[in-house]
């Protein structure tokens, strides 16, 4: 099969190479998919580069997220057969090498879950990490009805399935945004209110909307960056879910004033994530797929030929939604 792999971790241009791997082959409990598409996640870039951890194996293909048909079952596989379209996570995590930026995966049927016909394949590329990440931090700590819910970087890969997700789930949005062209972004998410924090007192503008209560749960891409300013806005009760904090990756954590509001601080990654969890996810997209169209981002699709291409547009970190790498091209 095609693939791109990298051997030492270091600039996407000298590490990563486009050549011919053996192919995968499903084994007990897994399928093999025949990728259509990969969605490239910082996550991906940052293991690639080296800022995330060390290398865990002597040659990776990165990413983690695709969407494809299933092109060969194992033994005790019951979910799938031969032919469905699907989306997939967590291809290139879990004790796995091998990720999506290849013309085949073979994984568990757990981490698979049916792609809607009305999909493409690159929208199926970009549920995976920012989907799954962005329901989990919305709801694994019970419903949200009737609640506020706040989303920083409301525009983002996470944050706009966020926005989204958070009024299926009957809450109101507000989400933070650094431009007008992601305000609209935002805007067409779904979100009630939007906040410009480069102009605006987020604090101000939130306490506001919401008549002085405070804010109920905010999906967080930056912890670190962000609790100075969202410990101000926190309603009594209310949970912080944080999915990044790169703006400050080791921050004191206030918690005597968490202490004082009863604030929950959840952290998540997504592949530390109980499979139950993350089974209750798949179910809960599928559903919300299921009932309306729904939005998803492509910020710019490649050959899988330039997947060191698709890295950097990622590391630029200008892109508005997901990079995606066209598998079959």
């Amino acid at each position: 099969m095609r693939a791109v792999w990298y051997e030492q971790v270091g600039p996407a241009a000298d590490v990563l190479t486009y050549g011919e791997m053996p192919t995968s082959v499903a084994g007990p409990g897994e399928v093999r998919i025949r990728l259509e598409a990969s969605g490239v996640n910082p996550a991906d870039v940052g293991r690639r580069g080296g800022s995330y951890r060390a290398m865990e194996y002597a040659r990776v293909i990165p990413n983690s997220d695709g969407a494809g048909f299933i092109d060969q079952v194992g033994d005790g596989v019951t979910r799938f057969k031969i032919g469905d379209r699907v989306w997939l996570f967590n291809g290139q995590r879990n004790g796995r090498a091998f990720g999506t930026a290849a013309e085949y995966i073979a994984l568990a049927e757990w981490l698979v879950t049916p792609l809607p016909q009305n999909l493409s394949f690159a929208e199926g590329a970009t549920l995976g990490i920012p989907g799954m990440t962005a329901w989990c931090a919305l709801f694994a700590d019970g419903p949200i009805v009737g609640k506020t819910v706040l989303v920083t970087g409301g525009a983002g890969a996470v944050g706009h399935y966020a926005v989204q997700l958070a009024k299926w789930g009957g809450a109101k949005a507000i989400a933070t945004v650094s431009s007008a062209a992601k305000a609209e972004q935002a805007r067409r998410a779904g979100a009630d209110f939007v906040i410009n924090y480069r102009e605006d007192d987020v604090v101000a503008k939130a306490m506001a909307f919401t008549s002085g209560r405070g804010v109920d749960h905010v999906v967080d891409v930056d912890f670190g960056g962000n609790i100075a300013t969202t410990l101000k806005l926190m309603a009594v009760n209310s949970t912080i879910a944080v999915y990044a904090t790169n703006g400050n990756r080791t921050p004191t954590v206030p918690m005597r004033d968490l202490m004082e509001k009863c604030i929950n601080l959840r952290s998540l990654v997504l592949f530390a994530l109980p499979p139950a969890l993350l089974t209750a996810a798949q179910a809960d997209i599928s559903k919300w797929l299921a009932a309306g169209p729904r939005i998803h981002n492509i910020a710019g699709q490649f050959p899988l030929s330039d997947t060191a291409q698709a890295h950097m547009a990622v590391e630029k970190g200008d892109k508005v939604g997901t990079v995606i790498i066209d598998c079959a091209r």
